[in-house]
């Protein structure tokens, strides 16, 4: 028996995987704490290669999606990681000093102290909606706190791919960092490698499932998974301007994010307006036909547009207006899908069930705020909320009462690139962060060090127990239990 060409590549690919994860662990073994300066160099080369290569990687992206915003691939996948590699190169002789902290009493005139040790090989595992920031973000995390890195690519960026294998391979060995795409035919065989720890970003289906690869090993993971992240649109706030938001939230990138606002959540009575309001907002942005606008993303493949597609029948077939934003043909536009409002939605809908990352809008109607944070509560917790209020009492209120991995206040998304704050999800929705110190940390072992003085007899606490220091110390601590407890 004869194995195919494509069963012959990945099995070679495979190999080649394994060796280069035995190389990182032997450079690592060899190197296990970089210097501030040994950090800093290679996060300078990183930053220099992503403004060298960004017109290339835009026209890589925007083929790989047949029609991506050659703008909005540099605004958004570039700009944020040269601010995020910008970001560690200030800070980071701060982030790798030990943080002195102070003893128990008892222990009185001896050093503790915490030291960022790094934790080895990271595997990073990328989402194909945003493959560079979400590839090169988890890298500047990993690099500053001094690991080596291996990056899964998805499979069906194979342009991206192979600017970014070239890109990175000019300036790091395969030792250092080292990329895989869709050669790897089986993405399991990447997140079975027992790494020091994993960085996946995608959906909760396959973030359970990289989980359960990850406990074999005890390998520890960050996950941001997504979710339906609600943009919940107060009565004190400016109708028009929320619709506006929110609609460039969701017609950015198609709606392929996953901060995207999933859903609206508007006063029933306000419904209708903020549907023409979104209407209105999108042909100012990119035209009544968007057939031929180069400023518009595309739906990547195929099957994630009949997806979408059949999200919105279910909804049609079940009572919902559906109001396109722009003159679409399905069949003649394909995949240049315009935003589409959707009203009068049901629980039953799988548009109310399922996270849609496309350019569909669902509308749900509330009658108080509360009524709105029940909503949002009755859910999985969203990876990211959208609070649109000028009510600084609201405002705290819909904090304090709702979990989320971030918040942007009368806006979207913009917290994610503010990189001096964690980005991460909760429950459903992910765990763990990067970006920042807290990346720094994420991708860092916090390792105690208690330091004995020369002359502090902890050797007073050594069986034989019951000794008059034992005693004293007992009783100043604990004084007296409760006599008449049996």
């Amino acid at each position: 028996m004869t194995l195919s060409h494509s069963q012959e590549f990945s099995d070679s690919a495979t190999k080649h995987m394994h060796m280069v994860f035995a190389q990182q662990r032997a450079a690592f073994d060899a190197n296990p704490y970089p210097d501030l300066d040994a950090r800093r160099t290679k996060l300078f080369k990183l930053k220099k290669q992503i403004i060298r290569y960004q017109d290339v990687i835009a026209a890589a992206i925007n083929s790989d999606f047949s029609s991506r915003s050659l703008d909005e691939s540099k605004l958004l996948d570039l700009l944020g990681s040269v601010l995020e590699a910008e970001h560690a190169i200030r800070h980071l002789r701060k982030w790798m000093r030990p943080s002195k902290r102070h003893t128990e009493l008892l222990f009185l005139s001896n050093r503790l102290a915490v030291q960022y040790q790094p934790k080895g090989i990271v595997g990073v595992i990328v989402p194909w909606n945003f493959p560079v920031y979400l590839a090169l973000g988890p890298l500047v995390a990993a690099i500053a706190a001094g690991n080596r890195v291996m990056i899964k690519l998805p499979e069906i960026t194979p342009a991206t791919n192979a600017v970014l294998r070239r890109m990175l391979a000019e300036v790091f060995t395969e030792d250092e960092v080292c990329i895989f795409g869709e050669e790897i035919l089986d993405p399991a065989q990447f997140t079975s490698l027992p790494f020091n720890h994993i960085v996946f970003t995608g959906s909760p289906a396959i973030g359970r499932v990289v989980m359960r690869a990850a406990a074999e090993n005890l390998t520890p993971v960050t996950l941001e998974l997504g979710g339906k992240s609600p943009a919940l649109v107060s009565r004190h706030y400016p109708l028009a301007d929320a619709a506006k938001r929110i609609l460039h939230g969701k017609a950015t990138n198609c709606g392929q994010i996953c901060v995207a606002p999933d859903y609206a959540l508007v006063p029933k009575e306000q419904v209708n307006q903020f549907a023409e309001e979104c209407k209105k907002n999108f042909t100012a942005m990119y035209g009544s036909n968007i057939s031929n606008n180069s400023n518009y993303t595309s739906i990547v493949n195929d099957r994630h547009f009949r997806r979408l597609l059949e999200i919105l029948d279910d909804a049609k077939a079940k009572g919902a207006q559906i109001i396109a934003c722009a003159e679409y043909d399905r069949d003649k536009d394909a995949r240049r899908m315009p935003v589409h409002i959707v009203l009068n939605c049901t629980p039953d809908m799988r548009i109310l069930k399922e996270e849609l990352f496309g350019p569909v809008l669902p509308v749900v109607a509330y009658d108080s705020l509360d009524d709105a944070i029940a909503y949002i509560k009755a859910g999985e917790r969203p990876l990211a909320l959208y609070c649109f209020t000028h009510d600084s009492t609201e405002r705290d209120h819909i904090l304090k009462q709702t979990h989320s991995g971030g918040v942007t206040i009368n806006d979207w998304g913009w917290h994610v690139v503010n990189h001096d704050a964690p980005f991460g999800g909760i429950g459903n929705s992910g765990m763990g962060t990067y970006h920042g110190e807290e990346g720094f940390r994420e991708l860092s072992h916090a390792k105690t060090v208690f330091a004995r003085h020369r002359f502090f007899p902890t050797q007073l606490f050594y069986p034989p127990y019951g000794t008059w220091v034992q005693k004293l110390a007992l009783s100043f601590f604990l004084k007296k239990g409760d006599p008449n407890l049996k």
